[in-house]
């Protein structure tokens, strides 16, 4: 392990392994195959990389997303690392080119779709090369039962059986199940592999959910909570992400919107813009970001529930990748369960599957639909209900860092209340908006209520004694069942919906989760001097620029940051910061380490 240490160290600049990585290093470097689960974020890559530039051969690493493979490939080669990707990305002339410099031993790792594996060009070249091992990345894309099936993946073990010599084969996923893991080791046929699953926890992350009547408020309201921070939107359609796309430029928000249907030139721009960025905000859909190396990513929104929490957490996850403290915000409405409900059941059927395994295929779909929908709807810690759905039993019953601990909610029975408040906004006519209608029910001494004569209303203080804040919760839910309704435009008012008359006749107790009045979300912030990383950034941004990449690659935000809490001075010095190896002190550590002393010594 002393030549993967000293790899770690002078290639990609850190000091130590994180947890569980120097177990599946090990188990690489001895031969074995490997089965890691490790959340996105821990650092799957270096498991793989570290062990090809220690190994004698060519690691090939089977990847399923071309933009995936360009950014794991520009990292490495800032790293000083060689290195090369086969995909329908290149002209005829450069993957000749590229398989013929593999040949020649040019290449340490190559990343390679999987549909290439069995053509016969790649085929002859496997053939005639030392392959040191065989990496399978996103792994669960080889599942069926999977979330993200892809059937190029299926080509992978016979490709391995036509080799000459069998090599060591690794499997990475972020997401799956016990089932899936199970799919995965059979459908690769992995030969008694080091099972490694680190823990799905992802303790820098914050989850919460947000049900709300109007979207769109929410979402901006959501973005000016973090003004200035870089996100993505995830929306569950192509028109949704064009109309929310363009309601937050409408609203001054430098957004770009991403989704299968745009043409190729277009997508790419708005990738570009995203990456680098110049736009802060990328709308898309999930065709969006599982090759997306950002890691400078701050927030994760879904506009709408997603089908199932496999695709949840690892969209999610693509927040807080460098480590720092990040948001993942679920906006839930109930229609979120029908569109899903339709979309599987009018899902296109695979031409692979029998009508019995599609008929499985379908209810297991369902039954993960079902468990998102808790997930969304239910009380109690959120972090808790993810892991304990990937099969990990947590440390403690509530995080402390998650909307449901914070807000301590608990159950009521809220009859009577439904009744009242449904009076009340049928009283003010649907001339005011949630805020004004909670404090007239709650008979608040705003002067606004005096000024428009509402505490002469009969229903002025029907609700008096209880917080507003909880009013506004039950005004939430009862705009999520369709018993009230928000009208459209900046300021919505609020008026009875479609199920008013219902909740007025009372025919069944009903009952909610409501919070605790006056618990907040309180983040400790990290301590540094923000007028250095500025100047840090704005360096990074100019470099990256004059050579086209994104500024990501050049330093994480996490180095930055400990650039400017270690405020290096020397190039010893600088070889101590977090992601600061041999290759990119050569490359840039002079440029970072003057403006470090220029802001020292002013």
């Amino acid at each position: 392990m002393q030549a993967a240490k000293q790899v770690l160290r002078d290639v990609f600049g850190y000091a130590s392994f994180r947890p569980g990585q120097e177990s599946v290093i090990a188990a690489i470097l001895r031969g074995r195959d490997v089965m890691a689960v490790m959340p996105t974020g821990a650092g799957k890559s270096l498991c793989y990389q570290v062990p090809a530039l220690v190994l004698e051969g060519i690691t090939l690493v089977v990847s399923p997303l071309i933009s995936l493979m360009r950014d794991q490939v520009g990292s490495l080669i800032q790293n000083g690392v060689r290195a090369a990707y086969l995909n329908s990305s290149l002209t005829s002339r450069q993957y000749a080119l590229a398989l013929d410099n593999a040949r020649r031993g040019v290449y340490r790792i190559i990343y390679v779709a999987p549909e290439r594996l069995l053509t016969e060009g790649f085929l002859d070249f496997a053939m005639h090369v030392k392959i040191a091992q065989v990496v399978v990345d996103e792994a669960h894309c080889v599942s069926q039962w999977g979330q993200d099936f892809r059937p190029g993946y299926l080509n992978i073990a016979p490709f391995i059986a036509r080799l000459p010599v069998r090599p060591r084969v690794s499997a990475f996923t972020a997401t799956a199940t016990q089932s899936v893991r199970k799919d995965i080791a059979r459908l690769l046929e992995l030969q008694n592999p080091h099972a490694v699953t680190t823990g799905f926890d992802r303790p820098n992350l914050y989850f919460e959910v947000r049900r709300e009547g109007n979207r769109d408020l929410a979402l901006l309201r959501f973005l000016g909570e973090h003004r200035g921070q870089s996100g993505i939107v995830y929306c569950g359609t192509r028109k949704s992400v064009e109309e929310v796309a363009g309601m937050l430029v409408e609203h001054g928000i430098d957004a770009v919107g991403y989704h299968a249907g745009m043409g190729d030139e277009e997508r790419q721009r708005a990738q570009e813009d995203f990456v680098s960025d110049r736009a802060p905000v990328i709308v898309a859909t999930n065709a969006f970001g599982m090759g997306i190396d950002k890691s400078n990513v701050s927030f994760v929104v879904h506009y709408q529930m997603p089908k199932d929490l496999e695709s949840y957490y690892q969209e999610a996850g693509r927040a807080g990748r460098d480590g720092e403290e990040a948001t993942c915000c679920l906006l839930y409405q109930p229609a979120d369960v029908r569109l899903n409900l339709f979309l599987i059941e009018h899902a296109q059927d695979n031409d692979k599957l029998d009508a019995q395994t599609q008929q499985v295929v379908m209810e297991r779909a369902k039954e993960r639909l079902k468990q998102m929908t808790y997930y969304a709807t239910g009380s109690g810690c959120l972090r808790a209900r993810i892991l304990t759905y990937f099969g990990e039993k947590p440390a403690r019953p509530a995080c402390g860092n998650c909307s449901g601990c914070l807000m301590q909610a608990q159950e009521r029975d809220v009859t009577r209340e439904v009744g009242r408040i449904v009076a009340g906004v049928a009283a003010l006519g649907g001339r005011y908006g949630k805020a004004l209608t909670a404090k007239v029910l709650c008979g608040s001494s705003d002067p606004r209520i005096r000024e428009k004569q509402l505490d002469r209303l009969s229903v002025f203080g029907s609700l008096r004694g209880e917080d507003e804040q909880t009013v506004r919760a039950m005004i939430e839910e009862l705009i999520a069942d369709g018993v009230l309704a928000l009208t459209d435009g900046q300021y919505p008012l609020l008026r009875t919906g479609p199920r008013a008359r219902e909740a007025l006749l009372c025919e069944e107790p009903v009952r909610m989760t409501l919070p605790e009045p006056g618990r907040s979300r309180v983040r400790p912030k990290p301590q540094v001097d923000k007028g250095l990383f500025a100047r840090l950034t704005r360096l990074r941004r100019n470099i990256a620029e004059e050579q086209h990449v994104p500024p990501f690659i050049i330093f994480t935000n996490a180095t930055l940051r400990d650039m400017a809490v270690k405020r290096p001075r020397t190039r010893r010095e600088m070889l101590r910061v977090d992601g600061v190896g041999e290759g990119k002190m050569d490359r840039y550590g002079d440029m970072f380490l003057r403006v470090i002393r220029e802001y020292e010594d002013e």
